[in-house]
């Protein structure tokens, strides 16, 4: 469960979640106009479904835009769609990285400090910094 915690953490603070929320709006949007405008397809759930499909680059084959105007909806919601994907995973994937660099240099200040302080330290904590330094050796 830590993970997805994490992960909608994430997502909260790099406003991912706000890009995906405007994707499902641009989604919604998408489908009543080509609900409306596109002959060929006469139901809500038909145009979410070919919104979707069209957003994502699959596109199945199953609807296609044959009006001027539901052309245009559906590139622009290609386009929305490429820049989505394009843009949310790198968002995450840097803010991650960048949470493990701070994750790592917090360990590392700790270690320092535990060294800095080394002749005055109990003999438990320092049996306990000799294991890290022994684990830290073995996974070189």
């Amino acid at each position: 469960m830590r993970p997805i915690k994490r992960m909608i953490r994430i997502l909260n603070r790099t406003g991912a979640v706000k890009v995906f929320i405007a994707y499902i709006i641009v989604l919604c949007i998408g489908a009543v106009l080509v609900t409306l405008f596109e002959p060929g397809i006469r139901h809500i759930g038909d145009g979410f479904w070919f919104c979707f499909v069209s957003s994502t680059t699959i596109g199945f084959g199953d609807f296609y835009a044959v009006t001027v105007l539901g052309r245009v909806v559906i590139i622009l919601i290609t386009i929305f769609g490429i820049l989505t994907v394009a843009v949310v995973p790198g968002v995450i994937v840097s803010y991650y990285t960048e949470y493990l660099h701070i994750k790592e240099k917090e360990t590392v200040s700790t270690f320092l400090e535990k060294l800095e302080h080394l002749p005055e330290l109990p003999k438990e904590e320092l049996e306990e910094l000799s294991k890290k330094v022994k684990e830290f050796n073995k996974k070189k």
